[in-house]
């Protein structure tokens, strides 16, 4: 038999349908080594670890959309620290927002500092949007907060003591977190918020500004005695006061911003006395006027009744010369009295 001969029977034999078979099954063996190979390696490494994550819990993680590097990383810490902590509970916590690597590494810390840490404690921190790590480090090394913070601008908080003379102080405090506390308190800000009240407090409540540079722990002991770490997520440790300097006389510039509101006060009102006498003046100036034209129309009546006398004969030639004599006299006198200067009678 020929080799064409046997070529020719192979292709018989082998159908259509079935090629087709093996290409779908090539192409999803491919598809699952693509998937799924690089689980091997996860799983290997749990295994040597003896943290047991099982390659079917690895598929169900890629399955669910689950991070398996993240979940066997942390298992694996989680049991050469000596801590029980099983994949559906790394799963649960990555699926609700959580940080699970973060969770573990703050209970790997809380157990070598002797801190007691719980799980389900540590996880509602994280969730809460809380660096449970971050705290736990706090706890074991306290943090240093400025006060006021530098981030606003402000290098120093300003007092002013009771002989008006301005204080700046700048303190230094020592916190450390407060887990129990940590969901529900007051942060960072607040503690800076309360220990500047303080400070102003204290300085204020001062008799004089050189009592606070004598003595700065004045400050420190007046703040901490207030209890400001009161529902907070820390525990103040210390405050020290890093800095004090004397600033402005604030009470001297008090006053004399007084004295010159007091002295345009005056001034209106000195102003408006003046406008209320030339106003008066002007009064007085319009009613003279109005009587010295009264005194003219009285005056114009004389020659008419002096008319009406000649007319009705109780006034003759002679009465009237004598009384323009007595006139004229009068008129010398005051001329020579220094009076008026004699206007010509136009009569």
């Amino acid at each position: 038999m020929t080799l064409a001969t046997l070529m020719t029977l192979a292709e018989e034999s082998i159908s259509i349908p079935a090629i087709v078979g093996l290409v779908i099954l090539l192409v999803i063996v491919i598809i699952f080594l693509a998937l799924f190979l690089p689980l091997f390696g996860l799983w290997i490494q749990a295994l040597s670890a003896h943290a047991n994550v099982g390659i079917l819990q690895l598929i169900g993680m890629r399955l669910r959309k689950v991070h398996p590097s993240t979940i066997v990383i942390a298992r694996i810490q989680a049991v050469r620290a000596g801590i029980d902590l099983n994949t559906e509970q790394l799963e649960t916590h990555f699926l609700a927002g959580g940080r699970p690597m973060n969770v573990v590494r703050a209970l790997i810390a809380a157990n070598r500092a002797n801190i007691e840490l719980e799980w389900q404690l540590a996880t509602a921190i994280d969730l809460a949007g809380r660096d449970i790590l971050e705290a736990v480090q706090t706890s074991v090394n306290p943090k240093v907060i400025d006060c006021p913070n530098p981030a606003t601008g402000k290098v120093s908080v300003d007092a002013v003591a009771k002989d008006g003379i301005q204080v700046q102080a700048k303190a230094r405090v020592t916190v450390r977190a407060n887990i129990d506390r940590l969901i529900g308190g007051a942060t960072e800000e607040t503690i800076i918020a309360r220990v500047g009240e303080g400070i102003v407090t204290t300085i204020g409540s001062a008799e004089t500004y050189k009592a606070v540079l004598e003595n700065p722990d004045l400050i420190s002991k007046g703040v901490l005695d207030k209890g400001l770490d009161a529902g907070t997520a820390f525990q103040i440790l210390s405050i020290d006061i890093a800095d004090v300097d004397v600033g402005e006389n604030i009470g001297a510039k008090l006053q004399a911003d007084q004295a010159e509101a007091d002295k345009r006060r005056f001034q209106a009102e000195a102003e408006k006395r003046r406008a209320m006498a030339m106003a008066q003046e002007q009064e007085m100036a319009a009613l003279v006027r109005e009587n010295r034209a009264k005194v003219v129309l009285a005056e114009a009546e004389i020659p008419l009744a002096i008319a009406e006398a000649f007319r009705n004969g109780s006034l003759g030639v002679m009465d009237y010369y004598r009384l323009r004599n007595i006139q004229a006299d009068t008129k010398m006198r005051d001329n020579i009295g220094g009076g008026e200067k004699p206007k010509d009678d136009k009569n």
